[in-house]
């Protein structure tokens, strides 16, 4: 039985269900991630079109179109920012939105767009890796 992660929006309306392994976990400061969360830095994982399942009374979230690989989901009723659904077909969620977003799993281990934070900005994904790691260090 593959591992399974649940969450959703500030009112409920939107859950999701993700099964199987998170990939790529990582960290964004790129504009379009700080516009749609109101972030300067959003945390993401990724998981296949076909492992997740839209479990709330809401149904999947709606989307807006954000670039041409990718549409922005959010909870129509309370507005919480969920991800993005992308063509690939892949879907991202923001890790703040799982109900356990503390597991393992889900922990970041790359930043994206690190030249598009302020310069007084430290997402400092690198605390949290254990000290032994190779790539701690090259997440400032």
């Amino acid at each position: 039985m593959s591992k399974r992660y649940s969450g959703g929006c500030l009112c409920g309306s939107i859950r999701f269900e993700a099964a199987g392994a998170a990939a790529k976990p990582h960290t964004c400061s790129c504009k379009m991630c700080q516009r749609h969360t109101g972030a300067l830095t959003t945390a993401w994982v990724e998981f296949p079109t076909d492992e997740i399942s839209w479990t709330g009374p809401g149904g999947p979230p709606s989307t807006w179109r954000s670039s041409d690989f990718s549409s922005r989901t959010f909870c129509p009723t309370c507005g919480s920012s969920l991800g993005a659904i992308d063509d690939e077909p892949i879907v991202a969620l923001l890790i703040g939105v799982f109900d356990k977003p503390d597991d393992k799993a889900l922990m970041p281990i790359s930043h994206a767009f690190r030249d598009c934070r302020p310069k007084w900005w430290c997402a400092d994904v690198k605390a949290a890796l254990p000290q032994s790691d190779p790539s701690a260090g090259a997440l400032d």
